[in-house]
């Protein structure tokens, strides 16, 4: 059997020979479409049912099969939109058969729209977020840049020290302020992100100890140090900007390797413990700087002020320095506190199991 399937001038024209009710015949006919339709386009699907039988048949076009009863054709529409019927004719052809199980009026093609419309807006949302893994490398790489930068500050800031102090003793102490003020600026403004990355759950670390740190830092390096020329030359800022850096070169390779999911067991034992002697000791000096910063205040007078009539009292500077040495020792226990919950989570001795 080898029909033939053309569409001309909106006309489709089937011709074929084949076994039916009345035995061997050739069997044709002409449908004339409501509108325009793509005769370039139609393939050979479910659209015309017509008694013919045959096991299969090759066309011009396609490969087509045929069932018992039916040539399945399909002829796609030049124009997309709705049609009252399907041929031109009103009175449908008898020959012609709506395919109940593929029939879409339009209000269920408007779901089927809606639905596909969704599913593709649902597609780039997710293309715009990026995949959990994508957004997992793109934090993890923030981190280790942010890691990174702070690690060759803080090394900058610890190596210019050292060497400067080998080469000059005690001299040093007297200009580190001029020497590794500008540095130690940048990372102390840069550990605001710390602060920032805890607050809003990038990274896992509790808010209070990051925020007392960041906030006692800074007190000291842009009140203490910052506004006082007179303090800027005193060998305690020596100690407090060693004490600081001395524990972030190690404290920041620490979180580096944690991005990429790596432990160094001595750069580990390293930051779970250099803290024991070396935060104490540099809270200690924050303290003296500012206990040394009190008769500074009082004679200059800056930051001090009077309250409004009818009180007129004066209210100094150093009032509240003493208030914050207070609060010094208090921020102390708490990350000292904190800390010391990290190394024994890390290396606390293992229960033994009784049996």
């Amino acid at each position: 059997m080898n029909p033939a399937i053309s569409i001309t001038e909106n006309v489709l024209h089937f011709k074929a020979q084949g076994h039916g009710a009345k035995g061997d015949n050739v069997y044709e006919f002409h449908l004339e479409f409501l509108d325009l339709v793509k005769p370039e386009d139609w393939l050979c699907r479910g659209l015309l049912s017509i008694g013919i039988s045959s096991s299969s048949w090759e066309g011009e076009l396609e490969v087509y099969k045929l069932t018992q009863r039916q040539v399945n054709i399909t002829v796609q529409k030049k124009v997309s939109q709705w049609w009252e019927r399907l041929t031109k004719q009103e009175k449908r052809p008898l020959f012609l058969a709506p395919d109940f199980d593929r029939w879409l009026d339009e209000s269920d093609a408007e779901m089927e729209l809606r639905a596909k419309e969704e599913e593709r807006l649902n597609k780039l949302r997710l293309e715009s977020q990026g995949s959990p893994e994508t957004l997992t490398s793109l934090k993890k790489g923030y981190l280790f840049m942010y890691n990174f930068v702070q690690f060759l500050g803080f090394s900058w800031i610890f190596v210019n020290m050292t060497v400067r102090f080998f080469i000059l003793g005690k001299e040093s102490f007297y200009d580190t302020f001029h020497t590794s003020a500008d540095m130690m600026y940048f990372c102390q403004m840069l550990s605001a992100v710390e602060t920032i990355n805890a607050a809003i759950g990038v990274t896992k670390s509790p808010l209070m100890p990051c925020f007392i740190q960041l906030c006692g830092r800074n007190f000291i390096l842009f009140i203490i140090f910052g506004t006082m020329e007179e303090m800027q030359n005193k060998a305690v800022v020596f100690f407090v900007f060693y004490s600081w850096s001395a524990v972030e070169i190690f404290r920041y390779p620490f979180y580096m390797l944690s991005c990429l999911d790596m432990d160094w067991k001595v750069l580990t034992w390293l930051r779970y413990t250099l803290w024991i002697p070396l935060y104490p000791l540099g809270c200690l000096a924050e303290a003296v700087s500012v206990i040394q910063s009190i008769p500074v205040f009082n004679e200059t007078g800056r930051f001090s002020f009077t309250l409004p009539y009818p009180v007129k009292i004066k209210v100094r500077f150093s009032f509240f320095l003493q208030i914050y040495l207070i609060m010094l020792f208090l921020g102390l226990y708490i990350n000292f506190r904190h800390l010391y919950k990290q190394r024994r989570r890390r290396y606390g001795q293992k229960k033994k199991k009784v049996h």
